[in-house]
């Protein structure tokens, strides 16, 4: 199975195609949360990448761009992203958030919220399956 730089063009088209395989399958998340997200530092490019984490669907959605209105907007580096959000690390971003690596902007109760929530096991399987499609 080919391999992605996390967040690059290829990475987001098979990540799409694997969310769209599972859509409607796994329950419903019980708290909802839109959260823009500033990635620095990206190896393959010399800009930061704006993405979003959308969950007010029901459904936890990562895509590409910013949407407004948003509950809170996180800025963090490209290897902190990747840890929290494809590896499922989250000792790592308590690291960095009290290293002060991670900067959140408004509604910090609601990403609590979110962190507590435990993943059912279809988005366990979803996140092994982007685990497996990155570089």
């Amino acid at each position: 199975m080919a391999t992605y730089p996390f967040l690059s063009d290829e990475w987001v088209t098979e990540a799409r195609k694997i969310r769209g395989e599972y859509e409607g399958k796994a329950g419903s998340i019980p708290h909802q949360m839109r959260m823009n997200l500033v990635i620095t530092d990206v190896p393959f490019s010399e800009s930061s990448i704006d993405a979003h984490m959308d969950s007010s669907e029901g459904q936890l959605k990562l895509e590409l761009g910013h949407i407004d209105p948003v509950d809170l907007k996180v800025t963090l580096d490209y290897l902190t992203a990747k840890s929290i959000l494809v590896e499922g690390n989250p000792q790592v971003g308590m690291q960095a958030f009290m290293a002060g690596k991670i900067r959140v902007e408004g509604d910090m109760a609601k990403l609590m919220a979110m962190q507590a929530t435990p993943p059912d096991p279809t988005a366990q399987e979803v996140a092994a399956r982007l685990r497996s499609i990155t570089a």
